[in-house]
């Protein structure tokens, strides 16, 4: 069982039953997955870019990306349907708990001048979103085989109701809100 995992059960869930004044424990917010995506728009002049680019997502992530490709064409971008443009990778169990103690111990101290992550990115259900400018933070990532510098999203999804009760699991879990 992962750490955070662990942590959930021993110690979150009680303190956000007293938090929240719930005796139900299947009410308590929980978080159900995270999902990694990386829009690689310079992959339509450079193909080696967008499978580099999924590869090093895979590093991240533990678990292969999956490749996506648009759905319309855009001419002003030059952009044709079907072209790949992306790569994802959708987290859950052990995983996405290993994946979420990387990104809190390792990842984010290696951000140079952090100071938290916006705590108005919120989407009025209780999921939270962010971003990355680049991938070069996490230690899977080797920066001497690196050619460029990927910016990537990370969404977590939890099974709160509202934002407040997202904000309060996802603090709970260890992720450092920057002060509003």
């Amino acid at each position: 069982m992962a750490r955070l995992q662990e942590k959930y059960k021993t110690e979150i869930v009680g303190e956000l039953k007293k938090k929240f004044a719930r005796d139900n424990i299947n009410s308590i917010p929980k978080l159900q997955k995270i999902v990694l995506n990386m829009g690689v728009g310079k992959a339509l002049q450079d193909k080696n870019r967008m499978k580099e680019a999924a590869e090093q997502l895979g590093m991240i992530a533990g678990q292969r990306a999956q490749v996506t490709k648009a759905k319309v064409a855009v001419s002003g971008f030059r952009l044709r349907e079907n072209n790949e443009i992306g790569a994802r990778v959708t987290l859950r169990g052990l995983r996405m708990f290993e994946f979420m103690d990387r990104l809190i111990s390792v990842a984010l101290p290696r951000i140079r001048d952090f100071r938290g992550i916006n705590p108005k990115s919120f989407d009025g259900n209780g999921n939270y979103s962010m971003g990355l400018t680049e991938q070069s933070v996490f230690p899977e990532v080797d920066p001497d085989k690196m050619n460029f510098t990927q910016g990537l999203d990370i969404t977590f999804v939890t099974s709160a109701q509202s934002d407040e009760e997202a904000r309060e699991l996802l603090r709970a879990f260890g992720l450092p809100f920057r002060e509003a």
